[in-house]
């Protein structure tokens, strides 16, 4: 081959590559404004700062936020947002943000309570893990949404923990009966809400 032929083959090999290049820098962009019209911009809010109406993703799971209650005990604050499933799942769950002492994330899944675990016990059994008591107490709360609760009242609990995380509590909101719910704790990095408002 003379040095045309190198030249004439180093061109093509050249376009070859920019036009793959471009093409995957157009599909990107695309992927990026479909993203940015499905959640409402390319903002992104800490979830200490979730709002009824935003959308959040946990891992491959998108939920928006029906409601969220937010509860003060003393110097200790927190919120739960009630999320529904948008990927068809049919699922509902709940989301705990804790600001103090340390903040913290716990996806969390109503269970079936089973009527031989007493609320307060020193150790319960659910699932097939043993759960050990952590600290109960009776909070004031704000309700904002849809949430099936008065705007305002109390609610008193009893947190379980097991090892690696799990967590288990009871919960009942004015004089409503006991309800029990399983969780997990969240890396923050694997939680990512997109802002349905401009604030």
């Amino acid at each position: 081959m003379d040095g045309t032929t190198y030249l004439a083959a180093g061109c093509l090999v050249g376009l070859a590559v920019a036009g793959f290049a471009l093409r995957w820098w157009r599909d990107r962009s695309a992927a990026g404004r479909r993203q940015q019209q499905r959640y409402g911009g390319a903002q992104r809010r800490d979830p200490r700062r979730i709002e009824v109406g935003d959308i959040v993703e946990i891992g491959d799971t998108t939920y928006a936020v029906r409601g969220s209650i937010r509860l003060v005990e003393g110097e200790w604050r927190w919120a739960e947002h009630l999320l529904d499933d948008l990927d068809e799942h049919g699922g509902r769950r709940r989301l705990s943000v804790a600001e103090s002492p340390a903040f913290e994330l716990v996806l969390w899944e109503s269970a079936p309570r089973d009527a031989t675990v007493t609320p307060g016990a020193p150790a319960v059994e659910s699932g097939g893990r043993s759960y050990s008591w952590h600290e109960s107490g009776q909070a004031r709360y704000t309700a904002s949404g849809s949430t099936e609760l008065t705007p305002s009242g109390t609610m008193r609990y009893h947190d379980y923990r097991a090892p690696g995380g799990a967590r288990l509590t009871f919960e009942a909101y004015g004089e409503a009966g006991w309800e029990m719910a399983r969780g997990e704790r969240l890396d923050g990095d694997g939680v990512t809400v997109h802002p349905q408002s401009g604030s």
